[in-house]
């Protein structure tokens, strides 16, 4: 048998990027009120030689901008050379959600609760379809990029589904400060990636609205560290000086505010922690009370809610071990 020497072409909206091509895409959407065009734009890098088609995507949430910065760094750079598979870059997904300066669409929908989507539902829902319709059928593994939301700010880390080896070991391979798995989301993009057999890593970094330099730079340095591992680019001088191996979390558990008051936290995000170490108070306005939040156990902390007024129940801190 013939061995295959030449990359597969891909196709989106019945555009065509053959081996050795590189466009920019587009999947149109909708119209504002105004009648202005909306549309998805997708960069395709597809190398001459055989190897896997790698989607990496930003902005699902329109309000969490780290990952667009990381993707618009990397086009910037020009690391996308391929010469192995291809790569699909989408640097803005909900591009509704980020006129708004919000996660969801206009009409207060999640489109990443609105998977696999419907092409007569609502705005998130076809936004869905017309993204699984065009994008699903293309690639081998996804990497979504995003950030903590409600001012909760996420230390850079890489969560994998579960049951799945090869989502396991892209996470393994991407190298973020901590590593765990999480359960899938109903109607979510990870969700509807497993279903049709694409393995995918969520990488969670910062808070929405903030740019955060050093969740970006990792991003940068995780995306680089996977297509290096496939062959799909040529090695890049790290842009790390150092990269720890990543820390894999096998249990995790939200620490909530015992009472309502003003939230202090006293410990630095993605510190280790020791069990009974006091991370942060929650006060009256008053001065009559303190109510200390300690470490549930030996661990890592990589949430940290940047809300300073909480009631009774906020999630204050997510910890793991």
């Amino acid at each position: 048998m013939d061995l295959v020497k030449e990359n597969k072409d891909i196709v989106i909206r019945g555009e065509r990027v053959a081996p050795g091509q590189q466009k920019l895409l587009h999947i149109n959407i909708d119209r504002l009120p105004t009648g202005t065009l909306i549309d998805i734009p997708i960069y395709v890098f597809n190398g001459k030689e055989p190897g896997p088609t790698v989607l990496i995507q930003a902005g699902l949430h329109g309000d969490e901008i780290n990952g667009i910065e990381i993707v618009r760094r990397m086009l910037h750079k020009k690391y996308f050379k391929v010469k192995k598979g291809a790569v699909l870059v989408v640097p803005l997904l909900n591009v509704f959600g980020f006129i708004h300066f919000s996660r969801d669409v206009p009409d207060g929908k999640d489109v990443n609760r609105s998977f696999p989507g419907s092409k007569t539902g609502s705005l998130a829902s076809r936004i869905a379809h017309h993204y699984t319709s065009e994008i699903f059928p293309q690639i081998d593994y996804g990497i979504d990029l995003h950030t903590g939301g409600a001012r909760h700010n996420n230390f850079p880390q890489v969560r994998y589904t579960e049951g799945d080896e090869a989502s396991k070991q892209i996470a393994d391979i991407f190298n973020a400060p901590l590593t765990f798995s999480s359960d899938l989301i109903s109607k979510s993009f990870r969700k509807a990636s497993f279903r049709k057999g694409i393995p995918t890593i969520v990488y969670e970094a910062g808070e929405s609205m903030r740019f955060d330099d050093f969740a970006i730079k990792r991003g940068i340095q995780g995306i680089l560290n996977v297509l290096i591992n496939f062959e799909m680019i040529d090695r890049i001088n790290p842009l790390l000086k150092k990269q720890e191996r990543s820390k894999h979390l096998l249990s995790k558990k939200w620490l909530r505010a015992p009472t309502a008051g003003m939230f202090i936290p006293k410990i630095t995000n993605g510190s280790e922690i020791n069990k009974g170490q006091v991370l942060g108070i929650v006060a009256d306005t008053f001065a009559t009370y303190n109510k200390e939040i300690k470490a549930p156990y030996d661990g890592y902390v990589f949430c940290i809610n940047n809300q300073a007024v909480v009631n009774q129940g906020d999630a204050l801190f997510h910890v793991g071990k």
